[in-house]
């Protein structure tokens, strides 16, 4: 019936009407927390384009991991950051490489607690492209393929629960999975980055990680912005070669795309908010136009409503206090 006999307003007179009625529920046990995972001891280097994240070598990446676990986060995700790199970025599937390492670590301290390893070649490269480069300054997508498999196996094997590639080369997922049961891994399961866009959010990251390419840019492998019907391919093509999750990065410019792949997949849906939009927040926080914890629960409210099951964020650690 119209007004006056519906008012929508009586069930928002109170904070206890609104938390019945609430249609979207955000909870610690929705986030995974990124980590950058640093060679060394004892190390802790602050980044400054992400205010609040640092650098960790493994021991402090060990305290941090369990600093998560204990506020309900389930997962944390870890980005390596290598003594040395090289053409190939062998660094990535050294079985002694430090991604490898922390995960042994964080998993013997904290059991219980997800570790989910990134799978990219561009912290290891010289060049800091996704993959091997050919002459003509191309990523080759069939050659690089059997480095990311070669690198998923090595990381299973040193413990990670959740194997995550993010390099957008065409048939990885089927290579990655093919290699996984190969080795023995077939209860390791494959979390897509299925959509991830070509974006200018990624800027905070490359300084964090040492990523940034040395020449041109990926936008040849990763999404342009302007595509919608285009990553809802891709994360078919994900599926049907065997991811058991897909992924919508960024988050909050993409809202429309994380609603469509749920509804077209129907798959657990991951979406990563990421250090552009972490920085933006912090950054607007710290000089006084807007409130930040206000701010951060909105977006994150946001990007869950929009349909992803869980949100890798940056600010998880914090998220989960104030939920408290």
């Amino acid at each position: 019936m119209p007004f006056p006999q519906t008012r929508l307003r009586r069930l928002r007179a109170t904070g206890a009407l609104r938390g019945l009625v609430r249609e979207t529920r955000l909870d610690a046990g929705d986030f995974i927390y990124p980590m950058f995972i640093a060679h060394g001891s004892d190390r802790r280097e602050p980044i400054d384009a992400m205010p609040g994240i640092d650098r960790l070598s493994i021991a402090h990446a060990v305290d941090e991991a369990g600093e998560a676990g204990a506020l309900g986060i389930p997962a944390v995700l870890l980005f390596g950051l290598p003594a040395a790199k090289d053409e190939e970025g062998s660094g990535a599937w050294d079985d002694e490489g430090v991604v490898q390492l922390a995960t042994r670590a964080i998993k013997q301290a904290h059991p219980d607690l997800l570790v989910v390893a990134d799978l990219c070649l561009c912290e290891y490269t010289s060049h800091g492209h996704c993959g091997v480069v050919r002459p003509d300054g191309r990523v080759d997508n069939d050659a690089t393929l059997e480095l990311l498999a070669r690198t998923a196996c090595s990381q299973a094997r040193a413990g990670a629960d959740i194997i995550a590639p993010s390099d957008m080369m065409d048939g990885r997922v089927a290579a990655i999975r093919a290699a996984l049961d190969d080795d023995g891994h077939h209860d390791t399961p494959i979390l897509a980055y299925s959509a991830k866009f070509a974006s200018a959010f990624y800027g905070p990251f490359r300084e964090a990680a040492d990523s940034a390419p040395a020449f041109g840019d990926r936008r040849s492998y990763q999404m342009d912005p302007a595509n919608a019907d285009e990553a809802i391919r891709e994360a078919r093509l994900d599926v049907e070669e065997g991811a058991d999750l897909v992924m919508v990065k960024p988050a909050l410019p993409y809202l429309d795309l994380i609603r469509r792949i749920k509804d077209d997949t129907a798959m657990p849906l991951v979406a990563y908010n990421v250090s552009g939009e972490y920085a933006m927040v912090k950054a607007a926080a710290a000089a006084g136009y807007l409130d930040e914890r206000s701010a951060v629960l909105e977006s994150l409210t946001g990007i869950r409503r929009a349909g992803a099951d869980i949100v890798i964020t940056y600010h998880a650690k914090e998220a989960a206090r104030w939920l408290r």
